[in-house]
């Protein structure tokens, strides 16, 4: 198992966060979800402004009548002096009927429909926003993932380093037992340290290759081979141009659509008008001996057709809901912006602290590095006991994770300033 992770760790090459980014941005299957929905919604741009075009539509229509229907006429038709009260039943026409005819219909004036383009093209904005919403929500994931890796590697090569150093000491006790100098009590504390420090190794690597396949999975690319970059990127306290941000683009987008929405309640009060026709021929049949015949005779019109609202009781309900919403949002805008405000103060003091706390960390590897070579020689030369090399290796250790912890809040910090700064994509 540690030699195939080591022949993979050789093969494979180091990747940076913007290598992994920008295949995310690439490959993530969301994002082409996403993608697909910005289309979808220009398609339905397209079909409400094909509305306004003409439409045609042609119609064929055959009937058979095995009884020909029925007419009451009065009979007075028939018979001056007959009664008005008076009927006489009546069967007129042929057994063959047949309709063909070609219409047409096209809107002169639609106030609604005209509106309802407008809506749509908000509604495509909306879908564009949602989309880099949906990116920079895979950026931070992917950024997230990124640095949870490199500070798994920088924890791999402390547990390294802490391995070597107590194989050192074991070679010493072993020395020191020879000489009965050191008990195999002492060896076998060391001893079991070691094979402590090389499970919790395997466990870190494994959690690596975890690691490494969420952000596979979140590039869509789950058959790579690489590594990250283990060197973080300490910069100065980072400035970063504030803009407005996704959220609060999404929110005035919104109110936008609402707005369009109640113009568009507003205007079904306003008349409808529309042009519309038919050209088309009637054919009657006949079929019995000696006078069959099939005739046909034209029939066309021309119309405009006015529709005209007297009165809806729910329209003015409808609008005064849409007001409300307007107002939810004018409200969520400003909590949004006044939130931004004080997380990118706190953001900012929590990088500042971070960036102070890695550097006195670092310091204190590296002194606790020294202390623990030089108690480890006095150790051999028999001038400290085991227990101040194991003090000096518990020192080293909470510096050690005293600065990954350091390293851990930096970079979720800075990830954290990028997104309220509205940067995330930069």
């Amino acid at each position: 198992m540690l030699l195939a992770i080591k022949i993979q760790a050789v093969q494979a090459q180091d990747w940076t966060l913007d290598d992994c980014v920008n295949k995310a941005l690439e490959n993530n299957k969301m994002l082409k979800i996403d993608a697909n929905n910005i289309n979808i919604s220009k398609e339905k741009k397209k079909e409400v402004k094909s509305n306004l075009l003409p439409k045609f539509n042609a119609t064929i229509d055959y009937k058979y009548f095995f009884d020909q229907p029925t007419q009451l006429m009065p009979a007075s038709a028939f018979n001056p002096i007959a009664p008005e009260w008076q009927f006489n039943a009546a069967q007129f026409g042929v057994p063959h009927n047949i309709n063909a005819n070609i219409q047409f219909g096209m809107p002169l004036y639609n106030a609604k429909l005209l509106n309802g383009i407008k809506t749509t093209k908000i509604a495509s904005e909306l879908k564009e926003l949602q989309f880099q919403k949906s990116k920079e929500e895979v950026v931070a994931t992917v950024s997230n993932l990124y640095y949870s890796a490199q500070i798994i590697r920088n924890q791999i090569d402390f547990m390294e380093k802490n391995i070597e150093n107590s194989t050192k000491l074991f070679q010493n006790l072993s020395l020191l037992k020879e000489q009965k100098l050191a008990t195999g009590t002492d060896v076998s504390k060391i001893d079991l340290q070691i094979k402590q420090l090389q499970t919790n190794k395997q466990l870190l690597e494994s959690k690596y290759q975890q690691t490494l396949n969420g952000l596979r999975l979140n590039m869509g690319i789950t058959d790579a081979k690489f590594d990250v970059i283990t060197q973080v990127d300490y910069r100065q306290l980072n400035e970063y141009a504030t803009q407005t941000i996704t959220d609060v683009k999404l929110a005035e987008t919104k109110k936008k659509l609402t707005n369009s929405e109640i113009e568009s309640l507003k205007k079904e009060i306003l008349p409808s008008v529309m042009l519309y026709g038919s050209y088309g021929q009637t054919g009657y049949g006949y079929d019995k001996k000696p006078n069959d015949f099939l005739d046909w005779y034209p029939t066309s019109f021309i119309g405009l057709k006015i529709d005209i609202p007297v009165w809806d009781f729910t329209r003015k309900h409808k609008i005064k809901q849409k007001k409300l919403e307007n107002d939810n949002v004018d409200l969520q805008i400003g909590l949004l912006n006044d939130k931004n405000t004080i997380e990118i103060d706190n953001t900012k003091l929590q990088i500042g602290v971070a960036q102070a706390t890695i550097k006195n960390t670092k310091e204190q590897i590296i002194i606790a590095q020294k202390v623990y070579d030089s108690v480890l020689l006095q150790q051999k030369q028999g001038l400290a006991s085991l227990t101040d090399v194991l003090m000096a290796d518990n020192n080293l250790r909470q510096a050690q994770q005293s600065y990954l912890s350091a390293v851990i809040n930096y970079l979720k910090a800075d990830l954290t300033l990028k997104e309220l700064t509205g940067n995330i994509l930069n």
